[in-house]
């Protein structure tokens, strides 16, 4: 974890949460604690309980090594702490793993409808977070189940899932739409909304001098809200979710272009929202930078000329910007985007893992 970005306060709760930090493994030595939580669905807290099991569960890749949350840490807000994660055979994946947050603003209404919401992944090939939840599970690299029949035969024999299913679902039956269903409703249910800027935004009292600094340098002089929309969980109002932010001039993972095959979208990735970025660390689709000072030289003499450099990034002449930050406009917005932490998705023991080791 990059500790250098983290206030006093966040830095402990961070430090015992990382020492902490376990991800125990269903074996005949543990039990699951699932204690009566409150997800807040009007339909029932059965079917994100069920999902939050099946997303800490190892079982669901193809040698039981690893689960969602091996590359989806709660302690790093459901980020992981690496720039690259390890799958199922310990090899690398090929993008930096992205937080879950905030999923819900994007398409979910309680009821179980998933979908017609944000941009999913780093190149915006899903949409729908029931479809997006089976991709690293049938993903080569990650958790390389590719029958997911198998994968459902699987679980329904093991002895938990038999209630948990019952519970959800009506019946003991377990496939693969239902496995897609239950871990869609628990993700969409990890909300970011507690932070202080979101409680600035309702009595205007809360930041402090240095943090209002920082607002005004994000929002005006350096105009960093034109693409970083804080002011929505989800951290976009308007389309346009994708940008090359000049990182390489020729870059080695295509982005966007991967998906498309359009030479436009050569070095196009999604923008990320910039929640709980103290947690989060590294940054950016490679996890090129371990601090947020790096991310911030970068846009203040690192911007390369790539061809499809987005344009709020070049000056009036047509070359990438030199924002030349000044120390003290970094520690200001450094100040500011703290603002954007939220304890609550680190520490909330119905996001926690559910197995416990006696």
């Amino acid at each position: 974890m990059n500790f250098k970005t983290l206030t006093p306060g966040i830095l402990a709760v961070a430090l015992l949460l990382q020492s902490c930090q376990d991800e125990a493994v269903p074996t005949k030595d543990a039990y699951l604690d699932l204690p009566a939580t409150p997800y807040r669905y009007t339909t029932g807290d059965q079917l994100p309980t069920l999902g939050r099991v099946l997303f800490y569960d190892k079982q669901l890749s193809l040698n039981n090594s690893v689960s969602c949350a091996t590359c989806h840490k709660q302690v790093f807000a459901f980020a992981d702490n690496v720039a690259f994660s390890h799958g199922f055979e310990n090899k690398v994946t090929l993008r930096n793993s992205m937080p879950i947050q905030n999923l819900a603003a994007g398409g979910f209404t309680d009821g179980g409808i998933f979908g017609g919401g944000i941009s999913l992944f780093w190149d915006g090939r899903q949409h729908d977070v029931q479809t997006m939840v089976l991709e690293p599970i049938a993903n080569h690299i990650e958790m390389g189940v590719s029958d997911f029949d198998k994968l459902a035969d699987k679980l329904e024999k093991v002895p938990y899932y038999s209630d948990l299913f019952k519970d959800a679902f009506g019946t003991t039956e377990v496939t693969s739409q239902r496995i897609a269903q239950g871990l869609a409703s628990f993700i969409t249910s990890i909300n970011s909304n507690q932070t202080t800027f979101d409680k600035s935004m309702v009595d205007g009292g809360v930041l402090t001098p240095l943090q209002q600094q920082g607002r005004a340098l994000f929002v005006n002089t350096y105009n960093c809200n034109a693409c970083h929309q804080v002011q929505s969980p989800t951290g976009y109002i308007m389309a346009g979710t994708f940008a090359n932010i000049g990182l390489d001039e020729v870059y080695e993972d295509k982005g966007v272009a991967a998906r498309t095959g359009k030479a436009e979208d050569v070095g196009k990735f999604k923008i990320p929202s910039l929640r709980n970025l103290s947690f989060t660390a590294p940054y950016m689709h490679d996890g090129r930078f371990g601090t947020l000072d790096e991310v911030i030289e970068h846009y203040s003499m690192g911007i390369e000329n790539n061809e499809n450099l987005d344009a709020r990034l070049r000056d009036a002449n047509g070359a990438p910007r030199q924002f030349n930050i000044p120390k003290a406009d970094r520690t200001a917005l450094i100040a500011f985007l703290q603002t954007l932490d939220d304890v609550n998705v680190v520490t909330d023991p119905k996001f926690s893992n559910p197995f416990k080791t006696r």
